[in-house]
């Protein structure tokens, strides 16, 4: 009996443990990450920016609320969010609430396909057929059918009653101490409302200081960014892989790039010049897959120097 039932009820017991762990306590693991990025031009003094994305919010998720009210502690320079801040319809309230400290600060925004439509439950295998077959969103897939439409224009009103920029496939700037800093974003090209040729010509030749903003890291996006000099790109979208495997890493991106880059800082190459990438993992998930294994739920504080 021992031979028989031992190893699978052993397998069993870890997997349970496992789920557990994923969806009892890392899932509400909030960690700050820093990073320093070397972009601003010879002078500038530093800039401090605060990165926030893929909240998700669910209503009753007052830790997460709480700790994102925490992150205004931090007083950044400015404040970028890249979307999918929602994950219920009935969540913008809390969404609001939740980012009402930092929209005191200078910021700018894009959204994810969560903000316009509802999350639908889904077998997470099929992230893994995606991936083989390069078939991401509406990048390749039907479209979809009987979507839940979310309340995104409450949202919008909401960052823009406080100032913040809104980036949907235009330009914007913030003034941070008598510097202009110049902004190109894109809406989300998982779902094809991505419009580059309306944001085409790369920095502002006047600006103090010049990045690109959107939420899914698609290629496509990066090559053009990246081949019109922007220094820096800042994205979210794929949570990091979510459920990674240790001392390995992520499976998935639900996008085309590769799982190297899934989350942190790296780089990207296109038309002969390089840019810094930087891709939060997000602090949230999908309301129908509330776990994370080997990926805590984050914010990003960048700090922007002088570029050797």
């Amino acid at each position: 009996m021992r031979a028989r039932y031992g190893v699978p009820l052993g397998i069993t017991a870890v997997g349970a443990a496992g789920l557990a762990y994923a969806a009892g306590f890392e899932v509400r693991s909030f960690r700050l990450r820093r990073v320093t990025v070397p972009v601003l031009p010879q002078g500038m003094r530093p800039l401090r920016v605060l990165q926030v994305s893929d909240i998700h919010m669910v209503g009753g998720q007052r830790k997460k609320q709480r700790w994102l009210q925490s992150l205004a502690g931090l007083r950044p320079d400015f404040v970028i969010n890249t979307g999918d801040n929602l994950s219920d319809p009935q969540g913008v309230p809390e969404t609001l609430d939740a980012l009402g400290p930092l929209m005191r600060f200078p910021g700018a925004y894009v959204f994810g396909s969560n903000d316009y439509y509802g999350p639908k439950l889904r077998n997470p295998a099929r992230y893994l057929v995606e991936r083989m077959t390069g078939r991401h969103g509406l990048n390749g897939n039907t479209p979809v059918v009987g979507a839940i439409h979310n309340p995104w224009e409450e949202l919008r009103d909401g960052f823009d009653a406080a100032g913040w920029v809104n980036l949907t496939n235009t330009r914007g700037s913030l003034k941070i101490d008598g510097m202009e800093i110049a902004l190109t974003g894109l809406d989300d090209p998982h779902i094809k409302r991505d419009r580059y040729q309306q944001v085409a010509g790369g920095p502002e030749a006047g600006a103090d200081f010049s990045m690109a903003v959107v939420h899914a890291p698609y290629l496509r996006v990066l090559d053009a960014f990246t081949a019109d000099r922007y220094p820096l790109i800042l994205a979210g979208h794929t949570h990091g892989g979510q459920l990674c495997i240790p001392f390995y890493g992520a499976l998935v991106t639900n996008c085309d790039i590769d799982t190297d880059r899934v989350k942190g800082l790296s780089t990207h190459t296109a038309g002969g010049h390089r840019s810094y990438l930087h891709v939060s993992a997000g602090c949230g998930t999908n309301r129908y897959t509330p776990v994370r294994f080997a990926c805590p739920p984050e914010a990003t504080l960048l700090t922007l120097v002088p570029h050797s």
